[in-house]
């Protein structure tokens, strides 16, 4: 069977069936972003559960959990030491099941997320990415003269791909013949980040094989940065190998993990959504063409309206009460922070995209695009320069900007965590 076709059953089915509801009076509304059916817009399902039922029950495989969607609840979860993610305690409900792949501090609690982030912010630091920026600036500008040569452009695999491969791979320090092969590993790697209550067997397959191929990559690289050390990412995390807090062989595997997944499938769908977002809302594309300081604010209100990750995962770690409910140690919740952008309690008439939402000396509340607390995206700067670029290319380096296909023929991959165009093909003047 197609793994699409079998991605199809299991969220329709008893692994993503929402939890029973009560026996009488009307049926409660029930969470079903996740059915296949929903995949070009959830935001309406959201916005269902999160007026009625903010603690939502839900069945994640035969593993029940509580949906969250409003953005006090989650700014609280976030925030709180009360949840972690418990994979090393062995209290999460979410079965990390990917043990062929070193984990990253992405789902790492303190002590070892604090030390491995630390590090890490060390080498990833402003002067590093800010240098990146006239780089990624230049090469979005070629690709855009490039297809204005033949009036056409595939925005997923043909842009943001070619600047978020070209960006990463400088930063690690991969050469760029490899560039086709990190998307790959990425692709495999960002779809087994959904929990694997969810994963067909072909799709767990597919992950464990691009897992082994990353490692035997990564393994001959980062001995030769060690040998012979040069300007990226990599060889700074190599050459610290004498020091207490230094990284050891899995940890720099992981941390190069988390970075190609994060770092380009994250910019990738950020850069097709934005120009996705701004081809639908025609008057706001006129608005960013008259008025380019609002690039900026544009590409941040993309991240609160369709952002490239949908959700994340949290367990308590005690017993704690949010929003009037109790929940013990071992308890999962979904923080849906895409539901939490459209909550109105947080942003006035949120179903209106808006690029002048944040500008100006009063802008609106932060999105949690990028999360918030300890776990805030390490690479916000580096996937915000890589989607004002390829944006600001786009908008103000041609004419007229539309879609090439009909809006209900766009397909989305299957994985939930990312909100994944599989293309883009728009016309260019």
């Amino acid at each position: 069977m197609a793994a699409a076709e079998t991605a199809a059953q299991i969220s329709t089915g008893p692994a993503a069936r929402p939890a029973a509801g009560p026996a009488a009076g009307p049926a409660p509304v029930e969470f079903t972003a996740f059915h296949p059916a929903h995949k070009a817009n959830p935001y309406l399902n959201y916005q269902q559960v999160r007026e009625t039922r903010p603690l939502c029950p839900f069945m994640l495989g035969d593993v029940p959990v509580t949906v969250l969607t409003r953005y006090a609840d989650l700014e609280t979860v976030l925030q709180s030491d009360d949840w972690v993610h418990g994979y090393d305690a062995d209290i999460s409900p979410f079965r990390e099941g990917n043990a062929s792949a070193p984990r990253s501090f992405l789902r790492m609690d303190p002590p070892d997320h604090t030390r491995l982030r630390g590090l890490v912010n060390k080498a990833f630091t402003p002067r590093i990415v800010n240098a990146m920026a006239p780089r990624i600036q230049a090469h979005a500008e070629r690709l855009v003269a490039e297809a204005r040569t033949t009036g056409t452009l595939e925005v997923i695999n043909g842009y943001a791909a070619l600047l978020a491969s070209a960006s990463l791979g400088k930063l690690l320090g991969v050469p760029d013949d490899v560039g086709a092969s990190l998307r790959g590993w990425a692709l495999a790697i960002a779809r087994g980040t959904d929990p694997d209550n969810l994963l067909t067997e072909d799709e767990l397959v597919a992950r464990r094989t691009a897992t082994l191929d990353f490692q035997r990559y990564f393994q001959e690289l980062i001995a030769q940065r060690r040998a012979q050390p040069t300007d990226d990412l990599v060889s700074m995390l190599a050459a610290a190998r004498d020091r207490d807090d230094a990284l050891s062989e899995t940890e720099l595997l992981g941390v190069s993990s988390l970075m190609v997944v994060a770092g380009m499938e994250t910019s990738i769908n950020y850069i097709g959504s934005s120009v996705l977002t701004l081809l639908r809302h025609p008057d706001q594309l006129a608005l960013l063409r008259a008025r380019p300081e609002l690039l900026h604010s544009a590409v941040e209100e993309v991240l609160r309206y369709d952002p490239p990750t949908q959700f994340t995962m949290r367990t308590a770690c005690r017993q704690t009460e949010l929003a009037g409910r109790t929940f013990e140690r071992g308890d999962g919740v979904l923080l849906v922070s895409a539901a939490a952008g459209r909550d109105p309690e947080a942003y006035p008439d949120p179903d209106r995209f808006d690029i002048t939402r944040y500008h100006g000396p009063r802008p609106a509340r932060r999105h949690l695009g990028f999360s918030v607390g300890i776990h805030f995206c390490l690479g916000a700067p580096l996937a915000r320069i890589e989607a004002a670029a390829a944006i600001g290319a786009l908008v103000h380096g041609t004419s007229t900007l539309e879609l090439a296909v009909d809006d209900a023929d766009l397909v989305y991959l299957p994985s939930l965590i990312h909100r994944a165009l599989a293309t883009l093909p728009i016309r260019v003047g």
